[in-house]
């Protein structure tokens, strides 16, 4: 069965609005709360980037939901011995209701110290040594490791929960998700991609997959459809644009050519609830046992209204 979630975006909202959408999701009846993790928005539009670590720290004392971020690289910007920790601190405030989501970043979030951004390969080998140091660091022991990307020497997390949360493994193509399959408890997706989450499960049919998806409820759907078009189109960009593309700027270049038309196509707008449901239905027939549902634009209170009343009780028998 299917649970919904609320899908948190640090790139559209501050940290206090973070907080308080938190709140009114877990009035709303969403179960679970899903926050992105980035230095940059994707466009002007968004406009937002609070540090996710102390948006953490302050859902933990505002809200009773689980908390998963959606997700950090753990690679680049910052090391994995410091996501270990942090990871290991939001467990400790969340008293367990946390996930570590972890994947192989953009280089919008990761090329901001300088570094080079390396090439999709790379990316995901990093990734796996990265997922590595960071579960010997939940052991609580003292690590000295010396691997081909990273050095960690005589660390170790004091404060460090009873038990570490778990590592979630992000996957948009066939060869991460194997290695998610490999190294991962659970699967990060934002496609409901029936054979993308069979690979994940060939070696353990059991492992939990969370997903997330977008709205934009408004009045009207043409409202609804322009407002995601000005402030979500990079959602649609094809092929590694979101991975190599380095800045907002960028972003907005390549986005000229995603059309309202693509984004109406793609993207459950307006106010009937019949299309919100046919588009989270997806998900859920691809088998995802999480689904984070992400309201586009300013009309956060309408849209919880909206899916308290009018969508979560249509899916009562998915959740």
């Amino acid at each position: 069965m299917t649970e919904f979630g609320y899908f948190l975006s640090c790139e559209e909202f501050g940290p206090a609005d973070l907080v308080a959408q938190a709140r009114m999701a877990q009035d709303a009846g969403f179960r679970s709360l899903w926050i992105s993790d980035h230095f940059h928005p994707w466009n002007e539009a968004q406009g937002q980037s609070p540090f996710v670590w102390s948006v953490i720290g302050a859902l933990s004392q505002a809200v009773r939901l689980p908390v998963e971020t959606a997700v950090t690289c753990p690679t680049v910007r910052l090391h994995p011995a410091l996501v270990a920790q942090a990871a290991a601190t939001s467990q400790l405030l969340l008293e367990g209701r946390f996930r570590l989501g972890l994947g192989s970043g953009e280089a919008l979030n990761e090329h901001v110290l300088g570094d080079p951004w390396p090439s999709a390969g790379v990316r995901l080998e990093m990734l796996e040594e990265a997922v590595e140091v960071i579960r010997l660091l939940f052991t609580g022991e003292t690590v000295t490791h010396r691997g081909r990307y990273y050095t960690v020497e005589n660390a170790r997390i004091y404060s460090l929960p009873d038990t570490p949360p778990p590592l979630d493994v992000s996957a948009f193509g066939p060869r991460a998700a194997d290695l998610a399959s490999r190294i991962a408890d659970g699967l990060v997706t934002t496609a409901p991609d029936a054979d993308l989450i069979a690979r994940f499960r060939v070696r353990d049919p059991a492992r939990p997959v969370y997903a997330a998806t977008k709205v934009c409820w408004a009045e009207s759907r043409t409202e609804a459809v322009r407002t995601a078009h000005r402030i979500w189109p990079t959602e649609h960009l094809p092929g590694e644009l979101n991975q190599i593309l380095p800045t907002p700027a960028h972003f907005e270049q390549a986005s000229t050519l995603v059309t309202e038309e693509t984004v109406a196509a793609g993207v459950a707008c307006g106010p009937d609830p019949e299309e919100h449901v046919r588009h989270l239905r997806r998900f859920v027939d691809a088998g995802v046992d999480r689904l984070h549902i992400g309201q586009i634009g300013p009309e956060q209170r309408r849209f919880f209204d909206f899916y308290r009343k009018d969508v979560l009780p249509l899916l009562d028998g998915a959740s």
